[in-house]
């Protein structure tokens, strides 16, 4: 078998950050030995997350079997996907920032899953996946980033899944989401307006929601450099705790600029 170096774009404070996270749960089990040490599960769960790769590819670098391999990741990425913002806290921060209003944007997250999988089977992407839901502040910081639910799911039934309206409406907030979200309370989620021939107060309102939710609908984009989250090759069922894993790696790299 052949090994090479691979070069890994993330900061030394986002690595120290996941070993540092590793040191304090080995400690809270009481664990005397693994066969890799925090540092180097810390660097194998970075290269999984950002590059992808597979756990056959990435264990020989390691000095680890695959099943080893597999266990030390997951069991990294549980770690900071727990420090990932919740929904309730996150409004209360946009309420406190006096803005009165946030971004809600929705994303298909593609699986490996079978044709005969119809509930994960998004139409519009023609694709199999995972659907989350992100809600980030006007400047474009990421307030909170749903759990994985079903591809098949609309983002209109997702934001009431997660009772999106009920809470924009309890914390005094409303939220700008694109056509998808068409549906919903228009009081409470403003979305653009809809067919050709738009007379002009139309064209006008288009305009400012556009620019308004440019710096939310980013955030997704930035997740997704994160390459795991461009096909999961796991359980669909992971995707809630990759995501919400990378949601807080992210805001580690974003500190570090």
């Amino acid at each position: 078998m052949l090994l090479y170096q691979a070069a890994l774009p993330l900061s030394t404070r986002t690595l120290n950050y996941t070993a540092g996270l590793i040191r304090a749960h080995r400690r809270s089990i009481r664990s005397r030995w693994r066969t890799i040490d925090a540092g180097q599960q810390a660097l194998l769960t970075l290269a999984y997350l950002h590059h992808g790769h597979t756990y056959e590819a990435l264990a020989p670098g390691f000095g680890i079997s695959r099943a080893t391999a597999a266990r030390r990741v997951h069991e990294a990425i549980d770690l900071p996907a727990a420090q990932a913002p919740r929904l309730r806290s996150g409004l209360r921060k946009a309420k406190r920032s006096g803005r009165g209003f946030v971004i809600v944007d929705g994303t298909l997250i593609r699986t490996d899953r079978l044709t005969a999988d119809r509930p994960y089977y998004q139409v519009k992407h023609r694709s199999h996946g995972m659907n989350l839901q992100a809600i980030t502040d006007p400047d474009g910081h990421l307030l909170w980033v749903s759990g994985a639910i079903r591809g098949s799911i609309h983002d209109t039934a997702a934001a009431r899944i997660w009772q999106i309206p009920r809470l924009l409406r309890e914390y005094g907030l409303f939220a700008l989401g694109d056509k998808g979200y068409q549906g919903l309370d228009h009081e409470l989620v403003v979305t653009p307006y809809k067919g050709r021939g738009k007379p002009e107060y139309q064209k006008a309102h288009n305009r400012l929601h556009a620019r308004l939710r440019g710096p939310g609908e980013r955030v997704f984009a930035e997740l997704k450099k994160w390459n795991v989250l461009g096909k999961l090759r796991c359980d669909p069922h992971r995707a809630t705790q990759i995501a919400r894993a990378i949601a807080t790696l992210n805001h580690q790299e974003r500190q570090s600029g």
